[in-house]
């Protein structure tokens, strides 16, 4: 079969439904067109999502616009300390004639159809259920009942109680690296917006605002094929190729890359992380943000549009710098950006 390219009919037709999807999802929420974006880029780029944000900024409302504009099923899991893994798989119970019974518990429920899977303050799970839920992500399968189930079309989206600390269990990196994207999530700052959200009564009416977003805009069993095609459809030049290390380097290494912040001994800021796979990821995502312009080459702009989201959860900071992360990262990142030359 031929390569396709963006111009390409096919193509062409998906990237239509890509930006019908995106304002079908704009219905349900208000101000939040950067994260609807990044969730399209996130699911032509097949990869999970981590969402931050304050209780009632709408994350679950955003997932349920988007689970209900793919099609397929959605699942949604509420991370509790006393969750265990075969949570995620079956539910046993006593029947009415007083025997015991065992269903599907959410992830097998609608199987090989489960299109989003939304696990809810993961950090309240202990780490036993993370272990399972990496592998669903990483494999998209998981063996039970004498059986291996497959789950081709699944995305999870999860977000983190980030107010309480106790009774909570942080992931580890490798966790985190599994995740293509940290989307943040704030309450938009236009007024206009934060008026609507307060004083019209459609906003206050979750399931009639999922209802409104028009159902399977994109066909969520053809994704995976149209992703794959991206990837392949978008070149990047070599100026770009070198842009990426360049930056990818200086992120790791900010001391010798000769950037600096105020206060911060930069030969230790940076512990470890950004690994190649997550380098990886950036350059996947960065494909499918220049197809969604219609493009079929890498700018630098489709680069940087993407990086915090992908890169900033991958950087991991000694130990003395990491209670100032939400500060100092993003700092970082600009300084890079400022550092290294855009070709």
């Amino acid at each position: 079969m031929n390569t396709l390219r963006p111009g390409d009919a096919m193509l062409t037709d998906w990237r239509d439904a890509a930006a019908r999807f995106e304002r079908e999802i704009a219905k349900a929420v208000v101000g939040q067109d950067r994260a609807i974006r990044l969730l399209t880029i996130a699911i032509f780029a097949r990869g999970h999502v981590m969402l931050e944000g304050d209780v009632g900024v709408g994350k679950t409302t955003l997932l349920r616009a988007v689970a209900r504009g793919l099609g397929g099923a959605y699942e949604r899991v509420e991370g509790t300390v006393d969750m265990m893994p075969t949570d995620l798989i079956y539910h046993t119970y006593l029947g009415e004639d007083g025997r015991p019974r065992v269903e599907p518990g959410p992830v097998l429920r609608r199987a090989e159809d489960l299109s989003v899977f939304f696990f809810n303050e993961i950090n309240r799970a202990r780490p036993q259920v993370h272990a399972l839920l990496l592998r669903i992500m990483a494999e998209r399968s998981v063996s039970a009942f004498n059986r291996e189930y497959r789950f081709p079309n699944l995305q999870v989206f999860a977000d983190r109680n980030r107010v309480e600390r106790e009774e909570t269990f942080e992931l580890p990196a490798a966790a985190r690296d599994r995740f293509l994207m940290e989307i943040g999530m704030e309450a938009p700052r236009d007024a206009r917006a934060r008026r609507d959200l307060v004083f019209d009564p459609r906003f206050h009416d979750t399931d009639r605002l999922t209802e409104e977003v028009e159902a399977g805009v994109l066909d969520f069993e053809r994704i995976g094929t149209i992703a794959s095609a991206i990837q392949h459809a978008i070149s990047a030049e070599p100026a770009i190729e070198a842009y990426v290390v360049g930056l990818w380097e200086a992120l790791v290494r900010p001391g010798p890359a000769g950037i600096r912040l105020p206060g911060i001994d930069m030969d230790r800021l940076v512990q470890g992380g950004a690994s190649p796979r997550g380098v990886a990821f950036l350059v996947r995502a960065a494909r499918v943000r220049a197809w969604l312009e219609g493009r079929d080459w890498l700018v630098p702009e489709d680069i940087r549009a993407v990086f915090p989201e992908v890169m900033a959860h991958r950087v991991f900071l000694e130990p003395v710098y990491e209670m100032r992360r939400a500060q100092i990262v993003p700092d970082l990142i600009r300084a890079v950006f400022e550092t290294v030359p855009a070709p």
